[in-house]
């Protein structure tokens, strides 16, 4: 078991009278335990947390009026993850899937599956069902667009990705989540913070990956490659990145990078590790009991 601590600053300049919405805290898993968080808003504002009803995502909720407005989000958390060989994963047949997964079968805002219909039963149609196939179609997404910042906008959708073969995380991801859907293979988008990827690449941020439903739970894809599976933190998930965007604005902001940090240490020793990669499928959902399949790995400490 692992151990994160975790801490995610927010700086805007608030122009006019506006209201924020924000996405920011650590998931509450089974397999993914928050032991202690804390909200900081400066100046002095009311904030509600709700919960949403169908992702079941924290949503942070303030008014702010023109001037300085700082975020500061820290948390305390526990990961357990789930390690099962890949082989054993299998595809869930469309009438076996229940009601609150089939949802993830649908097209939506930014994954228009229903437009992929075509090519994906063309390039991966005839390939066995199951792990394998989807990990070809999150190395095709890899292997076909090229990661370059500042190359979409919030009005891209997957068909955008495609067709201009360029994009950034939540443009990989919905990619992938299309061709899945399209194949009736249930999909969903997630944003996380990435404690694995290599420094080279800048500062900490926020990262979005791919979580597939197999063999009855969801499983984590980063169609991008850049980080390394086990070394994700999740914060949200929903059918898009419009479900859960991590700063929402009704009026007008400037903001600032988003300063995060992240450290990991081993639960039982309190030895810093890194995350490992290696021939396992990797989850943070789903039962928090062992069950058959399930390897202990030590988490982030074996490869």
């Amino acid at each position: 078991m692992v151990k994160i601590e975790l801490s995610i600053e927010l700086d805007y300049q608030v122009a006019q009278a506006t209201e924020f919405e924000f996405i920011l805290h650590a998931a509450r898993t089974p397999r993914q335990t928050v032991l202690r968080e804390e909200l900081q808003v400066s100046p002095k504002i009311a904030a509600t947390i709700e919960m949403s009803p169908f992702f079941h995502n924290q949503h942070v909720r303030l008014h702010a009026e023109p001037g300085p407005l700082n975020l500061q989000y820290s948390a305390s958390l526990e990961i357990n993850h789930y390690l099962v060989p890949w082989a054993r994963l299998e595809e869930v047949p469309v009438a076996e899937l229940p009601l609150d997964i089939l949802h993830f079968v649908h097209p939506s805002r930014y994954c228009p599956s229903d437009r992929f219909y075509p090519m994906a039963a063309q390039q991966f149609g005839n390939m066995s069902p199951g792990y394998s196939r989807v990990q070809a179609i999150a190395d095709w997404v890899r292997e076909r667009t090229c990661f370059q910042i500042g190359t979409t906008n919030s009005l891209n959708c997957a068909m955008d990705t495609y067709t201009n073969k360029v994009g950034v995380c939540r443009d990989f991801a919905h990619l992938m989540i299309s061709v899945c859907r399209a194949l009736n293979i249930p999909a969903r988008y997630v944003t996380s913070i990435d404690y694995g990827a290599d420094p080279a690449l800048g500062p900490m941020d926020f990262h979005a990956y791919v979580e597939v439903y197999l063999s009855g739970r969801w499983y984590i894809f980063d169609p991008t490659g850049i980080a390394i599976t086990s070394g994700l933190v999740r914060l949200a998930t929903g059918r898009d990145a419009n479900d859960v965007a991590f700063a929402t604005l009704f009026g007008g902001a400037i903001w600032t990078i988003p300063k995060v940090a992240i450290s990991a240490v081993d639960a039982a020793t309190g030895s810093n590790v890194k995350p490992f990669s290696g021939d396992m499928a990797i989850s943070t959902d789903g039962p928090a009991d062992t069950q058959m399949g399930v390897v202990d790995k030590g988490l982030l400490i074996a490869a």
